[in-house]
Order: structure tokens, then sequence, then C-alpha cells
């Protein structure tokens, strides 16, 4: 069989909640089409309350959609419901795991629930790729936060599906655990797992994933490679450190001015409209002495702030 060249196809996916004594209708999703490359790494971005969980819980069949159509490693999830699941592992944002199974049990239960034969599960390799196989006979509530976590991982990956989603998996963990998660993560990408992240850490996002998409009010407002999507802003800083530390961003005509750290100062440019020469042209003639300067391109913040900040967040997801 051939492998399919998207691993999630989403087409005029749309997610509406019936109005209620107390509440109105309301829309999570409005027509939402996307498509996920297969062996790609694909951040979900937005702001909460944008739909990205209601989508994801559609995928997983904790969520019946209104209508629309999504196909998981070409699977129908209408008409191929239980192929679809079997295509996908969920990690989702809340911790889930039985306190009184070991991480052991908790495995063997998981893969025992997806028809996984015992002779071929992989109990023992999971837990020693996430950091638990000293742990695994030990009772789940003895688990740290982080272990929890990573253990949610184990859990979505014990049927060996090709597509992994991720749902804010870092949220509350500490620096060297999200290390070593993003270590096993990237390690399955390289192995041809398809990984959909959700996540609040944008640098995270801009590290790790080659696509990206941000959802804004149960709509698409961008889905493009990484790369193109950091192109989108036209403007650039120029940060200035002046051989006097400046308690006050200087005005120049022309261009935004904001104060930094340490006594610094940027200058915002529109490339289309300015140039670096010509910041420098004011620089010097507001008569600034001036010990260095450095440029900086826009970030996926700020690409994000753009495209989300100005619209309103209503409806839950």
């Amino acid at each position: 069989m051939d492998l399919p060249d998207n691993a999630i196809e989403i087409i005029g996916l749309v997610k509406t909640y019936p109005a209620t004594k107390t509440t109105p209708q309301m829309h999570a999703l409005k027509g939402v089409d996307l498509a996920i490359p297969r062996g790609s790494i694909f951040g979900l971005l937005g702001p909460n309350g944008a739909g990205k969980s209601t989508m994801i819980n559609i995928m997983a069949g904790l969520c019946k959609k209104t209508s629309g159509t999504v196909r998981i490693w070409g699977r129908d999830i209408d008409t191929r419901a239980r192929d679809a699941r079997a295509a996908i592992g969920v990690v989702p944002q809340e911790i889930a795991a039985d306190p009184f199974f070991t991480p052991r049990e908790s495995l063997e239960v998981q893969a025992g629930m997806y028809g996984v034969p015992p002779s071929e599960r992989r109990t023992d390799e999971l837990l020693a790729a996430l950091g638990l196989a000293d742990k695994g006979d030990a009772y789940v509530r003895q688990l740290s936060g982080g272990m929890k976590r990573r253990l949610m991982v184990a859990k979505a990956m014990t049927h060996n599906p090709p597509v992994l989603i991720l749902d804010e998996p870092t949220a509350g963990v500490d620096v060297e655990l999200r290390r070593q998660l993003w270590s096993y993560v990237l390690e399955l990408n390289r192995r041809g797992v398809t990984i959909v992240l959700t996540t609040h850490y944008l640098e995270e996002a801009e590290e790790l994933c080659d696509h990206i998409a941000i959802i804004n009010r149960g709509e698409v407002a961008v889905c493009e490679p990484t790369a193109t999507l950091l192109r989108r802003l036209d403007t650039r800083n120029v940060v200035v450190t002046p051989e006097e530390p400046v308690t006050e961003a200087p005005a120049l005509e022309g261009f935004e001015t904001k104060l930094r750290p340490g006594g610094a100062f940027s200058v915002t440019y529109r490339t289309g409209q300015s140039s670096v020469e010509q910041v420098l042209a004011a620089l010097r003639a507001s008569g600034l002495h001036i010990r260095d300067i450095a440029t900086e391109d826009p970030d996926l913040e700020d690409v994000f702030l753009s495209l989300t900040y100005a619209a309103p967040q209503a409806e839950p997801a």
C-alpha cells in the first residue's frame, strides 16, 4: 500500500456547540482546511479558545464533528473510524494515568486495548526511551509531574502509530525533562513518525517545527513552512547600545523606538520603506554617541501576535 502524501487531511471541518439556557450557540471550528505533510513536525498554534483542542479531540474520536471530512493516514474517521484511531497516538494536556498502576502495567494495559500481541509489545523499550526504566514497577502516584507526562507519551506510542499528536506536552516540565522529551520526539520523527505539536512556547515551535498553522477564532489564519512564515513580517529591528545608557528611548522621526534592558534601545523600521542606512542617519542626526549596534529579524512571536492580537477570543475550544 502506498503511503499517503499527507498524514492528516482536514476539509471543511465545522464544530458548533448548540445554544443552552445560559450560553449562546458557539462555533469552535468554522470550516477548517488543513493538510499535514507525512514525516513533518507540524506546529498547531493559536491563542486559548482558538479551537486547537477541539480539532484534536475530533481526530481522537473524543468529540463529534458537526460537518466536514477528516482523514488520518488516508483513513476517513467516519467510514474507517477504528483504523483512523489506530493510526494516531494522542498525548493530551491533562495527565490521565491510573495512580494504582505501575508504569509497566499502564503500558501493558494500553497495548492490550489496541490489540497488540504480547510478543510485539515494546514496554521495556518505551520505558527506557522516556527515562522511566528505573520507575517501571513504582506506582504512578509516586511519579513526579514530569515523569507522569513522559509516561503519557509512552502510552501514546504503545501501538506504534505513524502519527503522534502532542497537546501542550511540556507544560509544567522543567528544562532538563523538556530536553529529554524533545530528544525522543526528534528520534521518532527521524524514524518516520509525523509529529503534530501544540504549544504556548513559541520559541519551541520555531526551533522544532518545519510547518506551522496558526488557528484563530476557529479558522486557519495561516499555514506555511516555518521559514516562509517568519518572512511574513516586513519589519526589522536595529538594537542600539549608546556610549552612555539611556533611561528613555529617544524619539527618531519616522521610526518606532523602544527602551531595552541595560540602557539600550531598539529602532523598528519597515524594509519596504526604509533601510538600516536611514536608521543610522537618523541616529547620527540625534547626536547620540553609539557604542554598538545589531540587527534583529522578527521571530515567531512577532508573527503570531500580528495574526491573532487584534481578534477577541470569545469561544472556547
